[in-house]
């Protein structure tokens, strides 16, 4: 197995010597009285500075602050005002970039693209205090104060756009960010390893271009290296059978020093005459070519090609999701005009320790003082929770979570864990017992991992639990479940809450999980992600299909009564997914009324930057399998009355969508819908009006109260 240096191997900055500050400082008052004359590295977030685990520059600041760098923070600064972007002076290493925990887009627009309300990561809630495309306005403005200081980006917006991507608000595909940033280097995923080795590397002494080879970054470069061999993938229909077809690309070196030029017609530019021959190598005969794989890169299709081919586009996304096994990918390469963008394979990840020393470094756990009172929403919502993992192997494809932090599991150990319970209790002002989560992106996936090293190295599926939970893969929940009970044994707290989604066909197989989770850790209810019904939807989604759910809430209900507790599950479903019909919409509503649920809200499907269910909305074409030409295309609702008429049969129960139902179901034919009778969806239109109920009053759900509560998918805090 490949490994990494120990996050903590690196001796320390000589700048260590100033200790640790009680905040990063976000002006020049604070620098003095930290006796500092300039900060080495100045991170800019679109985000409020809250100094918490969960806030990715509070993360990266405490990291880098750990290894001896003095670290500054410019948050959410004015960006008309070149000014704001001085406040700190000029950084002796770098400028950090990122949007903030959430991408500035998703943040500020709905998927129906209208503009939010508020800013859950602004003081008050006060919307407007970041740019739309934030790295790219952050990094000018940083670029435009001091020409000559590196500039380094990362966080979610970057991580997501480091490749050419379809991008939803303006309806095409853009150049990766790393482009259009004009910056140096672009870090993507969580970040730490590649941070401290790039830091590390500037304080040295050597340049961007010395540290190009930095695993879990992307970076710009001519062309690629001489003795390299390239994947091409450029050609997605060969005719006939490949076996048969001779490689007429392979280059043959003369004398050492000749060029070729590559013949490949599928090729986006011929090299430049002083680089060396590289190896072309179609991707159908990459397997019959031999080529060292420490010195392989696969080529993706050029951004011009991608932008003016959706199948070529569909084509590069399954590709990059093939290559994100951090133990089997190979460097990916992207051309770009004149440019390559070159991504190095993902990082390797943390192991438990160094995960607890990441979250072991001293956070204040509150918002910086300059905010005073002020409310930040994000801030309130986690502010009693305990992060325990990252990562998730689901591979949903309209989530990016994986792409972003990878589908390997990086977990805590139960100290680190308990360790920051206690200092909740401790710490944070208004606690009152209540640990309001203890999760991640999923809540039970803590210490799950392959059961072997060697079929790990190798594997390059892109789900652990779809199309069925695989045999190699450790299922036992019992590290969960005594983490919970040793959790709940500490003094002074009250309770622990499970707040996170729960991955219940994981579940289903431990039920000694289940039981503790359901007597100890539901408060009522229970949040599930079905996110639809029909098998057709699902196999798009990458979700396990209805009866998991269903031997999930037996489970459940079975579990409940036995602790003498009414309890409710609240599951989610996604309209307008891609591959939905309009039929498939219908039968999901009339499953919710059958099961009595009435849903308040819903989220419609939000084409957010590099999921596979983004390339299906682009392209029409199911990246999940082998792309050709010929490949059927599947129906895509992107017209917005057809994205409504799918969130209305969610909200089956709400007048205001019953004339547009109507008129959906008398042209399918299911006239039989409408009506009174216990079968009917919605009541005809002359229908007596229901009588207003009571405020506070809940629709009943089999002799339960609704469960109705949704929430915006992906946008959980991530940075």
């Amino acid at each position: 197995m490949k490994t990494a240096p120990h996050l903590n191997s690196y001796y320390p900055y000589w700048a260590e010597c100033y200790g640790t500050a009680p905040f990063l400082p976000m002006s020049r008052a604070e620098m003095d009285e930290l006796g500092w004359d300039s900060c080495d590295i100045i991170l800019v977030t679109g985000d409020a500075y809250v100094d918490h685990p969960s806030f990715g520059m509070a993360v990266m600041g405490r990291v880098l602050e750990a290894q001896g760098f003095r670290v500054g923070i410019i948050a959410q600064p004015d960006w008309n005002d070149v000014e704001a972007f001085k406040a700190l002076g000029k950084p002796n290493l770098y400028f950090g970039v990122t949007a903030g925990n959430m991408d500035s887009l998703i943040n500020k627009y709905t998927a129906d693209l209208k503009v939010r309300n508020d800013d859950a990561y602004t003081p008050h809630g006060e919307p407007g205090k970041r740019p739309d495309r934030a790295v790219i306005v952050y990094s000018q403005k940083c670029r435009q104060v001091y020409k000559d200081v590196p500039i380094v980006i990362g966080g979610i917006e970057a991580s997501l756009r480091r490749i050419a991507q379809y991008d939803y608000w303006s309806d095409q595909v853009r150049r990766s960010v790393l482009i259009d940033s004009g910056a140096d280097i672009l870090l993507y995923g969580n970040a730490e390893r590649a941070i401290v080795e790039l830091s590390h590397g500037l304080a040295q002494g050597r340049s961007v271009e010395d540290l190009r080879h930095l695993r879990g970054t992307t970076v710009v470069c001519k062309a690629t290296p001489a003795g390299w061999t390239e994947i091409d993938s450029t050609r997605i229909d060969w005719p006939g059978q490949i076996d048969a077809i001779p490689n007429p690309y392979e280059m043959k070196e003369t004398d050492g020093t000749s060029c070729e030029q590559k013949k490949n017609a599928d090729a986006d530019d011929d090299t430049d005459d002083d680089v060396m021959p590289v190896k072309i190598v179609p991707m159908p005969l990459q397997r019959k070519v031999d080529h060292d794989p420490e010195k392989t890169v696969v080529r993706l299709p050029s951004f011009e090609k991608v932008r003016n081919d959706s199948a070529l586009y569909a084509h590069a996304s399954r590709v990059l999701h093939q290559e994100a096994n951090p133990y089997n990918a190979r460097p990916l390469v992207q051309r770009h005009d004149q440019q390559e963008v070159w991504v190095n394979p993902p990082p390797i990840p943390l192991e438990t320790d160094e995960m607890d020393s990441v979250f072991g470094l001293p956070y204040q756990r509150v918002p910086h003082p300059s905010y005073g009172d002020a409310r930040i929403p994000a801030y309130e919502m986690i502010r009693f929770s305990v992060n325990i993992m990252r990562g998730c192997f689901g591979g949903c494809t309209f989530c990016s979570i994986t792409e972003h932090e990878g589908r390997i599991i990086q977990s805590r150990s139960q100290e680190s864990v308990l360790n920051e319970i206690e200092e909740i209790r401790d710490k944070v002002p208004g606690f009152t017992g209540t640990i309001s989560d203890l999760g991640g992106p999923t809540a039970n996936m803590y210490h799950l991992k392959c059961k072997s090293d060697e079929i790990l190295k190798n594997c390059r599926r892109l789900s652990c639990v779809y199309p069925g939970i695989c045999k190699n893969l450790e299922t036992s929940h019992k590290a969960t479940t005594e983490l919970y009970r040793a959790a709940r044994a500490l003094p002074g707290i009250k309770r622990i809450a499970i707040a996170s989604g729960l991955r219940y066909d994981l579940a289903v197989k431990d039920p000694e999980y289940v039981r503790e989770l359901v007597t100890h850790h539901v408060g009522g209810y229970l949040k599930i992600a079905p996110e639809h019904t029909e098998q057709n939807v699902l196999s798009k989604m990458m979700k396990p299909g209805m009866g998991t759910y269903d031997a999930f809430k037996k489970m459940f209900d079975k579990f409940s009564r036995e602790a003498g507790k009414e309890q409710y599950l609240i599951p989610y479903f996604i309209a307008a997914h891609p591959g939905t019909e309009n039929e498939d919409m219908m039968n999901l509503a009339l499953w919710l009324k059958r099961n009595k649920f009435r849903v308040d809200q819903v989220q419609t499907f939000y084409p957010s930057p590099m999921a596979l269910a983004t390339a299906m909305y682009h392209s029409g074409r199911n990246p999940l399998q082998r792309m050709s030409y010929k490949s059927k295309k599947m129906p895509i609702a992107r017209d917005i009355k057809e994205r409504r008429l799918h969130k209305a049969f969610l909200r089956y129960h709400d007048e205001k969508h019953w004339p547009l139902l109507r008129q959906e179901l008398k042209n399918m034919g299911r006239h039989d819908l409408i009506g009174q009778g216990p079968n009917a969806l919605i009541p005809a239109e002359d229908a007596p009006r229901p009588r207003t109920k009571r405020p506070g009053f809940k629709a009943p759900m089999g002799g339960r109260r609704a469960a109705g509560r949704g929430t915006a998918r992906g946008n959980k805090v991530k940075r």
